[in-house]
């Protein structure tokens, strides 16, 4: 795994000790399998921008605290440019650019979200979070999965559902698919 996360995985454990929690019970509170949270915590295995959202939520940090290590400290606005925008590459089927990482107390998390086209790529890899998400299509044609619906979308189309259904995405038309998210 990259050195970035390693470094997320020893701040996921710095809390989760910090609280004094068992590795049973915050993978219990984060719905997830404990074998899955310990390779999440020692670094093993990629851990997805929505639990790595659920898990800032649960200890009481900003996202960004958990991705860089360093708390966010503005309060009136925050201006990110495009070319400082704080990626984030937690899962090989999706690059997240962080849109506003540097303000504190957030009531939703912005992503600007590509997903590259992969040519053998027919099935949806699916996750979930708690909460509500928002995508905007910028750029390409994006095939979408929530629970049992499958939705094509479409420069311009916008869409906004209750994240707690496993959803996931693939770009098709050959190119890849560009989005503004907005998790809350």
């Amino acid at each position: 795994m990259s050195e970035n996360i390693k470094q997320i995985a020893e701040r996921l454990k710095a809390l989760r000790e910090i609280y004094g929690y068992s590795i049973e019970y915050i993978a219990s509170e984060l719905g997830i399998y404990t074998e899955i949270y310990t390779q999440y915590e020692n670094g093993e295995l990629d851990i997805p921008v929505s639990f790595l959202f659920k898990a800032a939520n649960r200890y009481g940090v900003e996202l960004s605290a958990l991705l860089t290590g360093e708390d966010p400290k503005l309060k009136v606005y925050s201006l990110v440019r495009k070319d400082k925008r704080l990626s984030i590459d937690r899962r090989k089927e999706y690059k997240y650019q962080s849109l506003a990482y540097n303000f504190i107390n957030k009531k939703a998390e912005p992503f600007m979200v590509t997903v590259d086209y992969e040519e053998d790529k027919k099935e949806v890899s699916l996750n979930s979070h708690p909460g509500q998400e928002f995508n905007f299509l910028l750029e390409g044609t994006l095939k979408i999965v929530i629970g049992s619906y499958e939705l094509i979308l479409h420069e311009g189309d916008s869409i906004y559902f209750d994240s707690g259904y496993p959803h996931g995405m693939i770009a098709l038309d050959n190119k890849p698919a560009k989005f503004l998210a907005i998790i809350l």
